[in-house]
């Protein structure tokens, strides 16, 4: 079930009473029994997936507690990390390693004799993989304490507004707030419903509104002048910005008309003045869960010979079944060798070396965990180098910046431009189909044909997609100056206004043809 669907209206005006109805036990199995529905809605089949993990977490928490046994707690989280990431290695990547397998044997000469398998990709199941899994994670370090209610944990992992494409949210930040029945407020459902509108908008009106131009461009760029191209590639950055920000508003917002509190999953990132406060405001959930389950464990900002071999073993995998040449691994191998026997002479040099390697080993599973291809991977792959990049020059610029005494709002100005046009450039290659079109893309804008806008195909998609575009930045900006959304939230005129406003808008420009979220497909 999707949010932007008739079924889903209905679906919500059935529960919202219901819930607010009930109190104890009886609303939490409210809260699973819907949001087991609202799941099976797409494929009934999939909650037996859904289920397991839940039931494996569950009883591994209850294994952890009070354990003192060291080799017996490391067995416990090995089996919860085993089932819940075995469950996306065969329903997400298996195809995925098996094409590439038989790429890489056919460009030895070897004809492969075994095939793909037909699998359907379950919905959601990055999401609430990573979720469940943060909770064992956490027990075990004994960050938070185990549930014990079997009820109440199935809940926090299958809960309906943030199951199929976020936010992330974490056991010790929304596991408690299950503990006690949270009553209707007016205050409330005023602010969440505000929220939901402005999903509904960045969903339905910006997003939907830019996909048809942006799925033209992508299908055959080859077709379409530098300017067409252009402004496809800078509608996608907006397309994906607004349908994901969307689903994430419309889900913190009915968790808040429920009493529930979810942390901002988007804070303006195209407003980033540089790529690690990006990472910052873009899917926040992810880039955080990314950062204390992986980054910091593989060392952080410090060496780790775990982190080492784990980064040379998928540095070589890489760069083999990316290009096909077995000849690159001696190559590989002596580089890898001499940068060794050069960081020993220099500790100091081991350690950036270390957190650089770390950042790239963070963003390319990044790039794989969004999807199961290699556009994804080197996705992440030029994230990881934006970000190394930044660590290394960034003083110099800061410096060059002083010297020549360029004002500070022309300076911010730069930075803010400069991150998302790199970001654009990265973008292409996360939504092409393949490498190939996304070469096409790049080199149908490098040429620099056909600038003027007489050459660009259905203008009315173009201006209607800047108009969408502007309202969005506007509002934003007003935010970010004045808190504009408080001073909606405190004053009923201003809310009453923007509120018709928001839905006159919505009827006006949105798409209603029920337009899955791009996320889901992740």
């Amino acid at each position: 079930m999707i949010f932007n669907s008739l079924p889903f209206f209905v679906f919500i005006a059935v529960f919202l009473p219901l819930y607010f109805s009930l109190r104890g036990r009886a609303r939490l199995l409210l809260c699973l029994v819907a949001s087991y529905f609202f799941y099976g809605w797409w494929d009934w089949r999939f909650l037996s997936l859904i289920l397991t993990s839940t039931l494996i977490d569950y009883v591994v928490g209850l294994q952890l507690d009070g354990n003192d046994d060291a080799r017996s707690r490391r067995r416990l989280l090995i089996t919860s990390m085993l089932v819940n990431l075995g469950f996306l290695a065969i329903f997400k990547y298996f195809n995925f390693f098996i094409e590439s397998f038989r790429d890489l044997l056919l460009s030895w000469g070897v004809e492969p004799g075994f095939n793909t398998l037909y699998i359907i990709l379950p919905v959601g199941i990055s999401f609430y993989t990573f979720q469940s899994m943060s909770y064992t994670i956490d027990v075990y370090f004994r960050k938070i304490k185990v549930e014990r209610d079997f009820i109440r944990f199935s809940t926090f992992i299958s809960f309906f507004p943030q199951l199929v494409a976020g936010p992330i949210v974490r056991a010790v930040d929304f596991l408690p707030q299950f503990q006690k029945d949270r009553p209707f407020e007016w205050d409330r459902f005023i602010a969440g419903s505000g929220q939901v509108l402005w999903g509904f908008f960045k969903k339905v009106a910006v997003a939907d509104s830019l996909a048809p131009f942006v799925d033209q461009c992508f299908a055959a760029p080859e077709g379409f002048s530098s300017l067409h191209l252009l402004i496809g590639v800078v509608f996608y950055s907006f397309q994906i910005y607004c349908d994901f920000s969307g689903y994430s508003d419309i889900a913190i917002g009915l968790a808040r008309i429920m009493g529930f509190d979810f942390p901002d999953n988007f804070r303006t990132p195209y407003f980033s003045k540089n790529f690690s406060e990006f990472w910052t405001r873009w899917h926040i959930s992810l880039s955080s869960w990314l950062r204390d389950y992986l980054y910091i464990p593989l060392g952080g900002n410090r060496s780790g010979s775990f982190g080492s071999r784990f980064f040379m073993l998928i540095s070589l995998v890489l760069s083999v079944v990316l290009t096909g040449w077995w000849w690159m691994v001696p190559i590989y191998l002596i580089v890898v060798i001499a940068t060794a026997y050069a960081m020993r002479k220099d500790p100091q040099k081991s350690v950036v070396f270390y957190t650089y390697m770390n950042l790239m080993i963070t963003m390319l599973l990044g790039g794989l965990w969004h999807g199961a291809s290699w556009n994804f991977v080197f996705w992440g792959f030029l994230h990881g180098m934006y970000l190394i990049v930044q660590r290394l020059a960034g003083p110099y610029w800061n410096r060059l910046l002083d010297t020549l005494r360029i004002p500070n709002w022309l300076q911010n100005g730069l930075a803010i431009g400069m991150v998302y046009v790199f970001t654009c450039l990265a973008w292409i290659y996360f939504r092409a189909a393949d490498f190939e079109t996304a070469s096409q893309v790049i080199e149908g804008i490098y040429v620099l044909e056909g600038l003027n806008f007489g050459s660009v195909i259905n203008k009315f998609w173009v201006l209607k997609g800047v108009l969408l575009i502007g309202i969005l930045l506007l509002v934003e900006l007003l935010d970010l100056r004045w808190r504009m959304y408080q001073m909606v939230l405190a004053k009923p005129a201003f809310r009453i206004v923007s509120f018709a406003v928001l839905i006159w808008l919505i009827a006006l420009f949105g798409t209603f043809g029920s337009n899955a979220f791009i996320y889901f497909q992740f």
